[in-house]
């Protein structure tokens, strides 16, 4: 398992259930809302008051968290959409960034034929995919919506012309960003001081050139992105930054369409969950772990012993052997998700563990699996955000969206940040003379980490919303959270405490400060290697359903972190 491990300088995320913190909140008639910002919390609950449906609620989220967290998503990148209904229904749909037309072999290859570095190929043209959260959203409301269209985008609109305050988070994320962040001029302008700091803590951030955009997709609806004109000028933007002879033309833009997909579902220990299949490979990931685990009690060993965390790190290592090597886009290469899911083959693979001794893995050969290699994963980044909404009616969407990394591309247009999501492909597009499934491609769309993922218990009712942002650490987050939740039995408030450990392959990072920093002896005793604490980033939000109605939370590390002046606009 090779994974690239690289953690951006982006802080951490709040997350807002209604108008007050998520702690505190109590669940409402009309529904809930926990997001990584009260304010886009806030507008999605104000399409809930107007009778709107958690489509609604999670679409307005989306475009007021473009606004005010513009560190890590938005209308300038891509997203995946989970909706479910108390009866175990389920639908996906599919936002992810397509590749240009000209992207083919060569794309991230030198002159001499050789992989470009990540840093030589994020803050370029090269990096850049079509956007699709505003084709994601249209095709959701089509099927789902009932506000109109427009009304979605008030609150975001509102936020961008009327300006919101600079909190810490925004602030850290710009802090020693600038080359990034502050690459566009008018984005500079925007979050920085003429000396080249960021704006202070409680700063009136204005964004009218969003606001304008903003403006024209309510009016126009997708065509003010994906329209003849439009496009046009996206296109040029970013070919314009790309050192290659093509890059992105008009027609890769207006060509761009959502798709719904198809979910993917298990069952681990009677609970039913559900998650995002390809181009994600997050679900299936999700559900291998879980699976892998059945057989071990780990009720019995608990949350602090070792040998739990050293058959969870076995577990990672099995799934994303599986992971690396057989997902990729399903429009271009045989994903085999059903045997990479099939309960027999998860429970021949979690035969391979020793419960006493660490071990290497190489990827199984689930039914239906296609010849293919895979190489190289996403880095850990922080332009990614989750967010979870319930209405009325018992609808859950749990919605992930992101840029790939902080302020994405760096690139600007229409005042927002473009993403740089093609970097989640492979750089090398074959290995050893095989191609690799997620190889970049012309029209394609790269592998995801990304989780959003419902849960329904042992009764069919609906149970747990949960996603996580943070490249390759998403699936482990997620997770991480439902054994805290299922087998630990714990509230989703300690289960999103719980520490981290994840296999990178050549080191094993454990959660710096954490209880579980005192057991890196113990997990070098079991066989792991170059075991060292990190800080990885934490960005998990969820909801469960208690007596008393939904309750959204976050992680509890982010207490604290929410200045007085974020709660206003």
């Amino acid at each position: 398992m090779s994974k690239r491990l690289f953690v951006s300088i982006a802080p951490l995320a709040l997350v807002s259930c209604a108008t007050v913190p998520a702690e505190t909140a109590p669940p409402t008639d009309v529904g809930t809302v926990a997001s990584a910002d009260p304010r886009a919390a806030e507008a999605g609950m104000e399409m809930l008051r107007q009778g709107g449906s958690a489509t609604d609620a999670a679409i307005a989220t989306m475009l007021a968290l473009t606004v005010v967290e513009p560190q890590s998503s938005g209308i300038g990148g891509g997203g995946f959409m989970l909706r479910g209904l108390p009866d175990g229904s389920v639908e996906s749909f599919d936002g992810r960034e397509t590749a240009p037309a000209a992207a083919g072999a060569d794309w991230f290859l030198d002159t001499e034929g050789k992989a470009k570095s990540y840093r030589d190929v994020v803050l370029t043209g090269l990096s850049v995919g079509v956007p699709g959260n505003v084709a994601l959203a249209k095709l959701a409301h089509d099927k789902y919506g009932k506000l109109p269209w427009a009304a979605l985008f008030a609150p975001a609109i509102r936020l961008a012309d009327e300006g919101f305050v600079m909190n810490p988070r925004l602030n850290g994320s710009l802090e020693g960003n600038i080359d990034r962040a502050g690459a566009d001029p008018l984005m500079r302008a925007t979050f920085y001081t003429e000396a080249g700091d960021p704006r202070p803590v409680g700063t009136r951030i204005l964004r009218p050139e969003l606001a304008a955009s903003l403006r024209a997709i309510a009016a126009q609806g997708p065509e003010a992105m994906y329209g003849a004109e439009p496009a046009a000028e996206l296109a040029a933007t970013v070919a314009a930054a790309t050192p290659l002879a093509a890059g992105m033309t008009p027609s890769d833009v207006s060509s761009y369409r959502a798709r719904e997909r198809a979910p993917v579902c298990g069952i681990y220990r009677s609970y039913r969950i559900c998650g995002m299949g390809p181009p994600s490979s997050g679900g299936i990931a999700v559900l291998a772990m879980l699976g892998q685990l059945e057989r071990f009690d780990l009720a019995a060993l608990g949350p602090r012993n070792p040998q739990f965390w050293h058959l969870f790190l076995e577990s990672q290592k099995l799934a994303y052997a599986d992971r690396e090597l057989y997902t990729g886009d399903s429009d271009f290469v045989s994903v085999p998700v059903e045997g990479l899911v099939a309960p027999d083959y998860l429970a021949r693979r979690s035969a391979l563990i020793d419960p006493e001794r660490a071990q290497s893995y190489e990827a199984g050969v689930p039914e239906g699996a296609p010849q293919a290699r895979a190489d190289g994963d996403e880095p850990i980044e922080n332009g990614t955000t989750h967010f979870v909404v319930t209405d009325s009616a018992g609808t859950m969407i749990s919605y992930t969206s992101t840029i790939e990394g902080g302020f994405g591309s760096g690139l600007q247009f229409g005042g927002y940040y473009l993403n740089n999501e093609l970097t989640d492909f492979s750089f090398s597009p074959a290995k050893d003379g095989v191609p690799v499934a997620n190889r970049v491609e012309g029209g394609k769309r790269p592998r995801s980490s990304m989780a959003p993922t419902l849960v329904w218990d042992p009764a069919g009712r609906p149970f747990l919303m949960i996603g996580a942002a943070g490249g390759s650490t998403i699936p482990v987050q997620v997770a991480r959270s439902i054994i805290g939740v299922i087998d630990f039995g714990m509230s989703l408030d300690d289960a999103l405490a719980l520490p981290l450990a994840m296999d990178f392959g050549r080191t094993v990072v454990v959660e710096q400060g954490s209880w579980l920093e005192a057991q890196i002896g113990a997990l070098e005793a079991l066989g792991h290697q170059n075991v060292r604490p990190a800080s990885p980033p934490f960005r998990a939000v969820g909801a469960i359903r208690t007596p008393d109605g939904w309750r959204g939370r976050h992680d509890p590390r982010l207490d604290g972190i929410l200045d007085p002046s974020q709660k206003g606009a």
